[in-house]
């Protein structure tokens, strides 16, 4: 474990004897979110093309693969990697479907792993099953849109599912032994610092192998921007997350791996804040606010119920 916190690129590099990096992967699945099943447009924060390497695109997986292999050879020699199935809803279609996307990893021996990022609502068993046949050859994780334990809050954002969704998704694919992610978003609508740490010890009680943090910002063309806009909502400053992101960490399980410290955005689809995209400096300061404090991942112990 790292000094503060228990970082994804120590654990992989312990689980594998080197660097390994993930790629994100875009295969074309819809999300209920947005096709009419539950909603047409989707969370209030969304828009792919701020994030994703491959949104909009329309080049096969293959295709998607090998770019992004050969990027990051060049870039520092990487020579192991973890296809990141990113883009929408990655169990949203049948295991037929799903099986045909998923497979493609086996012609590329560099892919040691698997990580499938989905909501709560879109798996069940035979899906499991699927993922589950992935772990004999992979590390295989499935990576949940929880963003927060408050139901409230989900209403506002227009997840359109709870939070007992994501208890009961994420106790039925650990049972299988697979690894799962929770993704949670800090400065959330209306949120406290009480609440964000509500979702810590939550999260804590659940058979969750690992978190990735992100902080609500603004992408163009959402509905997030036109309530920014229109000054309905407030969001957190550097300092502000720096705080509120060691207090989600000193109150979460020590092992659980994190995944992620901030997320970021693309420049030309960012309307703030801008500091976001400062990674390294805000990590930095993470650090050294856990230097100052004195204290480290689970370094609060989670009440117990």
């Amino acid at each position: 474990m790292d000094t503060h916190y228990n970082s994804f690129s120590s654990y992989l590099h312990n689980r594998f004897g080197e660097k390994v990096r993930k790629i994100s992967l875009n295969a074309g699945f819809s999300c209920p979110n947005r096709d009419g099943k539950l909603g047409r447009e989707g969370c209030i924060f969304c828009n792919e093309l701020g994030f994703s390497p491959f949104a909009g695109r329309t080049l096969s997986l293959e295709e998607q693969i090998e770019q992004s292999i050969a990027r990051a050879r060049n870039k520092d020699g990487t020579r192991k990697f973890i296809a990141y199935f990113q883009n929408a809803t990655n169990t949203y279609a049948s295991c037929r479907e799903l099986k045909c996307a998923y497979d493609v990893i086996k012609g590329y021996p560099e892919i040691v792993g698997l990580s499938i990022s989905t909501r709560p609502d879109c798996i069940d068993d035979k899906k499991i099953d699927l993922i589950e046949s992935y772990r004999d050859d992979y590390e295989v994780w499935i990576e949940y849109g929880l963003q927060t334990a408050h139901d409230r809050t989900l209403e506002k954002v227009d997840r359109k599912h709870t939070f007992a969704q994501s208890v009961g998704a994420i106790e039925k694919a650990a049972r299988r032994g697979i690894k799962i992610g929770a993704h949670v978003i800090l400065g959330l609508p209306g949120e406290s610092r009480e609440e964000m740490i509500a979702t810590a010890r939550e999260i804590s009680r659940l058979p969750v192998s690992g978190v990735k943090l992100h902080v609500l910002h603004v992408l163009k063309d959402t509905r997030l921007e036109e309530l920014y806009r229109e000054g309905r909502i407030t969001l957190l400053n550097q300092d502000e997350y720096i705080g509120f992101a060691c207090d989600f960490l000193e109150n979460l399980r020590p092992d659980c791996i994190i995944l992620r410290l901030v997320s970021d955005a693309k420049k030309e689809y960012l309307i703030a804040p801008e500091w976001i995209n400062n990674k390294l400096l805000v990590i930095k300061e993470i650090e050294d606010e856990f230097e100052a404090r004195g204290t480290r991942q689970g370094s609060t112990p989670p009440s117990v119920s």
